[in-house]
């Protein structure tokens, strides 16, 4: 078994789906696909933008009466990543490909490199949108994962489903 493990910045598209699949056609071992979708954490996310207000002592205490609200968003946010893995699966499925997949609340590469380790993954394949200034400052998941991981890393860009459409 040939495992390859996504880390996908939103559901994949069934072009990209394709173009994944395309990429492994000639391996002589069966592939499996893992893919990992991040999952934003809400309450983290707000407490982090208010302390970078610096105004966290100011409205600290009244995100304790927020926190049911967030538990709320974070099951959203939670639910809509559990149905893009759960699509982006199935579309790797219907290409006749082995697939699996799960959200992370971690950060990506620390996710990335989790799954990596757990599945024994031999290559990672990284689906993004453009980001030109991560890119140029070697920020981005894809310069991360090559400095953490020892195996290939690719990168490709994510195709816009509204230019594939028309």
């Amino acid at each position: 078994m040939y495992d390859v493990v996504l880390l996908v910045e939103q559901e994949l598209s069934e072009p990209d789906a394709k173009r994944v699949v395309e990429l492994h056609q000639d391996m002589p071992d069966p592939v499996k696909y893992h893919v990992v979708v991040p999952c934003h954490n809400a309450e983290a996310g707000v407490e982090a933008s208010i302390s970078a207000l610096g105004t966290a002592d100011l409205y600290g205490p009244g995100l304790v009466d927020q926190r049911e609200d967030l538990a709320e968003a974070q099951k959203a946010i939670d639910s809509e990543a559990k149905d893009c893995t759960g699509r982006s699966v199935q579309r790797l499925r219907d290409l006749g490909q082995q697939a699996e997949g799960g959200i992370s609340h971690d950060r990506p590469i620390d996710a990335l490199t989790e799954t990596v380790e757990k599945v024994g993954g031999q290559e990672v394949i990284i689906l993004t949108r453009p980001h030109i200034v991560a890119e140029f400052f070697h920020l981005d998941w894809t310069n991360s994962a090559r400095r953490h991981l020892g195996v290939p890393v690719l990168h490709l860009l994510e195709h816009d489903e509204t230019k594939v459409q028309k």
